[in-house]
């Protein structure tokens, strides 16, 4: 009688990412409290420094878009190119949500800048509005295929939104802050005016782009072995940057709120990001019924629809608006809604499925 073989045991390394995985939510919460008690290391590596590279030459560094390029490229070096050619063979949830992405910020940011335009704020609310546009200018956020994973989302197509609108992005971005720019009144217009060429000119195309197709690459160039210690070996690297590019971007905005506290600030923060999340989200979904998607592609639809790149976001304010460090409160509080909404969106699968002993589980 032949004895059983053994099971590969997993690798210390995944391990700690599906661990990780499971507890990102209170990991990113853990941050942002973090950034509240002790904002100083963060406050101090959000300042570009000069890496010397020899006598007379001194490269400028910046932290947040170094972990921007980290999370990007390790979530193009996860793209499963083949999955995707099922995608490209029924375009139509691909296509719908490109099209929704595009058209959803100039349905719900003119909404908002009615609403904000009786506050009691001498710029009708130009800077919350401002940063709306900037987070919903912003492609699919990769983190989408983290909550399709965990329920029963598509997954091809959801990475599928991601890659395209990301892609894109360095036309689509530009494109939408130009058309909702003349929504702002006093600075802010012209700030945004500013933004659009740090997007266009760079910062979309460098920034976000170039590492997630370098992942691609990368991953279409190794052999299945190396591969497979290339994910083992940036994976948890990547998810361990984007805790502290969170923990970065929070501290900007929640060091000056410490130092400087606005209450009526944060509630209207709050107010204004829920709000925008909620109309996303509730626009994805109305789509989804009336193209009569199955269950699994609308629940990746209306995610794709209500999760933005928040940290790309984030990352540009700080570039184009660095002595505006307030405007990263109501991205911070959209971050943490989106992620809350997805929860609800997809739906959980039972735990209580009965498996056969031979079936093994996937990976989260």
């Amino acid at each position: 009688m032949h004895a059983p073989a053994p099971t590969a045991t997993p690798a210390p390394t995944d391990r700690a990412t599906a661990w990780l995985r499971r507890r990102l939510g209170r990991a990113v919460v853990l941050s942002y409290a973090s950034a509240l008690l002790v904002p100083g290391p963060g406050l101090w590596l959000r300042h570009s420094y000069a890496l010397p590279l020899g006598p007379l030459i001194r490269l400028p560094v910046s932290t947040a878009p170094c972990l921007l390029w980290l999370v990007l490229f390790s979530s193009g070096l996860q793209v499963p190119i083949r999955e995707l050619v099922r995608v490209l063979r029924r375009p139509s949830a691909l296509l719908a949500g490109l099209a929704l992405h595009l058209a959803i910020p100039l349905l719900v940011i003119p909404l908002i800048a009615v609403l904000l335009h009786a506050s009691p704020d001498s710029d009708g609310g130009s800077g919350l509005v401002t940063a709306m546009i900037l987070i919903m200018a912003m492609p699919v956020a990769a983190g989408a295929t983290v909550w399709t994973g965990k329920g029963d989302g598509d997954q091809p197509t959801m990475i599928g939104l991601v890659l395209a609108s990301t892609l894109i992005s360095p036309l689509t971005t530009p494109l939408v802050i130009e058309l909702l720019s003349p929504l702002l009144s006093g600075g802010y217009a012209d700030s945004l005016a500013a933004s659009v060429h740090t997007a266009g000119g760079g910062f979309t195309l460098v920034g976000v782009v170039l590492p997630c197709a370098a992942g691609i690459l990368i991953r279409l160039a190794l052999p299945a072995s190396l591969l497979g210690r290339a994910l083992g070996a940036v994976v948890p690297v990547a998810l361990a940057g984007s805790l502290v590019l969170a923990y970065v971007n929070a501290s900007g905005a929640l060091g000056s709120f410490v130092a400087r506290p606005r209450p009526l600030l944060l509630g209207a923060a709050l107010v204004v990001a829920a709000l925008v999340c909620h109309l996303s989200f509730v626009l994805g979904r109305c789509a989804a019924r009336l193209l009569r998607l199955d269950p699994p592609a609308a629940s990746s639809l209306t995610l794709a629809c209500g999760m933005n790149n928040s940290s790309a976001s984030a990352v540009l304010i700080t570039a184009v608006l660095p002595d505006k460090p307030h405007l990263l409160l109501p991205v911070l509080c959209y971050g943490l809604l989106q992620k809350t909404a997805a929860n609800r969106v997809v739906r959980v699968r039972p735990p209580t499925v009965l498996r056969s002993p031979r079936t093994s589980r996937s990976p989260a």
